[in-house]
C-alpha cells in the first residue's frame, strides 16, 4: 500500500468480459485495496461513485455507452475521479484524446500486472491530494463564514494592500478598532500570521467548491 493511499481507497473496474473483470479484482486486491465490479457504464452511472479515495479502471468499449463518453459525462457533471484506460483495441487519437480530458494512463491489453497497479496508485494518489485539498477548502470556508461583515471588510481591504491607515478611513473607524478586527479575524481563522490569515482569504475567495455529486443517466 502507498504511503499516501488510505485502506479506504476503493478501486471501480468497469469492463464487459467478466473474466477481465475478475482477473482485474484479484490484481487489485492483492495490494490491499477494495474493488467494485460493473459490466456496463450504465450500471455504474446508476450507482453512488464512492466517497472515498477512488479511481476507475475503465474498458474504452463497452456495450451501450463507452469508456470515453463515461469520461466526458463525468466532466460534463462537474464529478471527478480519475480514470485508467484499459483497451484491446490500441487508437492513438482515442489514446490522446483521453489523456488530454485528463485520463492517468491509457493501457493497451495485454498489459503487464506492475504497469496496471502502477497507474491505479498514481490515480489514487492525485484523488487523495484532491480529497485533501477539498477538505482544507471546506474548513477554510467554515471559517470565514465564522468572522462578521466588518471583520471581513477588514481582513478584504488588509488583502488588497491597504494599511490599517487607509482602512479605518474608508470604513469611518478608529485604527484600535480595526487591530482588533483585524485580531479578531486572525483568530476566528486560526491563522498563525497576517500572511497565512491573507492566503487563507485569497484561497476561500477563489477556490470553486468540489464535491462528488449523484449522476442520473439520459
Amino acid at each position: 500500500m502507498k504511503e499516501n493511499v488510505t485502506r479506504e481507497a476503493v478501486v471501480v473496474v468497469i469492463d464487459d468480459d467478466a473474466s477481465v473483470r475478475e482477473a482485474l479484482k484479484e490484481l487489485i486486491e492483492s495490494v490491499g485495496l477494495e474493488v467494485r465490479l460493473y459490466g456496463s457504464a450504465g450500471a455504474f452511472l446508476e450507482a453512488r461513485i464512492p466517497d472515498a479515495t477512488s479511481c476507475l479502471v475503465l474498458d474504452v468499449r463497452l456495450p451501450g455507452m463507452s469508456g470515453i463518453k463515461v469520461q466526458e459525462k463525468l466532466s460534463r457533471a462537474g464529478v471527478y475521479v480519475p480514470i485508467v484506460f484499459v483497451t484491446g483495441h490500441a487508437d492513438v487519437a482515442m489514446a490522446v484524446r483521453a489523456m488530454k480530458a485528463g485520463a492517468i494512463d491509457f493501457l493497451t491489453k495485454p498489459f503487464r500486472s506492475q504497469d496496471l497497479l502502477d497507474a491505479v496508485f498514481a490515480a489514487l494518489e492525485r484523488d487523495s491530494a484532491r480529497r485533501k485539498m477539498q477538505q482544507l477548502n471546506s474548513t477554510i470556508r467554515e471559517h470565514l463564514e465564522s468572522l462578521s461583515a466588518r471583520e471581513k471588510e477588514v481582513i478584504a481591504r488588509v488583502a488588497a494592500g491597504n494599511r490599517n491607515k487607509q482602512i479605518a478611513a474608508d470604513l469611518g473607524l478608529s485604527e484600535v478598532t480595526v487591530k482588533v478586527h483585524r485580531a479578531s479575524a486572525m483568530r476566528k481563522m486560526h491563522a498563525t500570521s497576517l500572511a497565512q490569515l491573507i492566503r487563507m482569504f485569497e484561497h476561500a475567495d477563489t477556490a470553486p467548491p468540489q464535491g462528488r455529486q449523484d449522476l442520473v443517466t439520459a
